[in-house]
């Protein structure tokens, strides 16, 4: 048994929804958290900045001696995990919408791909959407303004309106098979996205996201390389290059919700 933690980092709060989805799937593993939340939204800096933070935010992980990575943010990967990779020496898991999934089992309609503008704008994505069978069907949504708000603590049915009319509007009344939460921050406020979708388009609307496929290649390779863990009573440490006194609350309150 090793136990070392896990490493999650995300740029901000986000990737407390796949650690949520972590400590259900892999109950026993110790967990080390770092949200980069000083520079929180990563979705509107470039590539150039995403990088250098990235690579800022895995070394920073590394000095706890973690034995493996989960890079739990969309932007970050598309972005940064070739260069991570070759960075480190422990094994790097990572996040990607989940675009597949969404054409495998939506029938007719439209896919809205919500996220941040930079990972609607990355190559490794659009290669990505290049592979599915649909991808003509896939419409990307740049939604910034989401994080921004959730980072504040703000969940709640109705209370996103503003900012879901400002990107969606374009849509009413159109049919729409899938929605793909191309955001770990977005999983947070899932039935708010279900229920604007339900009053303003036709269609199933059924929602996707890729945090329990990515917390199950966690596991794999844990269980392949020999790293898992038995710890009895895990543990989840926060960190955070912002306010710690302000932003662990919120974290907790995210992590069990």
């Amino acid at each position: 048994m090793d136990k070392r933690p896990v490493g999650v980092f995300d740029s901000g709060l986000g990737g407390a929804s796949v650690l949520r989805e972590a400590l259900k799937i892999l109950p026993t593993e110790n967990y080390i958290y770092y949200g980069d939340n000083k520079n929180a939204p990563y979705g509107d800096r470039s590539e150039q900045e995403i990088l250098e933070l990235s690579l800022k935010s895995a070394d920073f992980l590394m000095s706890f001696g973690i034995k493996i990575m989960l890079l739990a943010c969309n932007t970050a990967t598309g972005t940064a995990i070739r260069e991570i990779r070759e960075r480190l020496s422990i094994p790097v898991i990572s996040i990607e919408p989940a675009i597949k999934p969404a054409c495998e089992e939506v029938i007719e309609g439209k896919i809205l791909m919500l996220a941040t503008k930079a990972t609607t704008k990355m190559e490794r994505y659009h290669k990505l959407k290049a592979k599915m069978p649909k991808c003509c069907e896939i419409v990307d949504v740049p939604c910034p303004g989401l994080v921004e708000r959730i980072e504040q603590g703000v969940l709640g049915i109705g209370e996103f309106d503003d900012i879901l009319n400002s990107h969606l509007r374009n849509f009413e009344g159109e049919n729409i098979g899938g929605v793909v939460l191309g955001c770990t921050h977005y999983v947070f406020i899932k039935e708010v996205i279900a229920d604007y979708a339900k009053r303003h388009f036709v269609g199933s609307c059924k929602l996707f996201d890729g945090n329990a496929g990515t917390v199950h290649q966690l596991a794999r390779v844990l269980n392949n390389k020999g790293l898992q863990n038995d710890c009895k009573k895990p543990s989840v440490e926060f960190h955070t290059s912002g306010e710690e006194t302000i932003l662990k609350p919120l974290f907790d309150k995210l992590l069990n919700s």
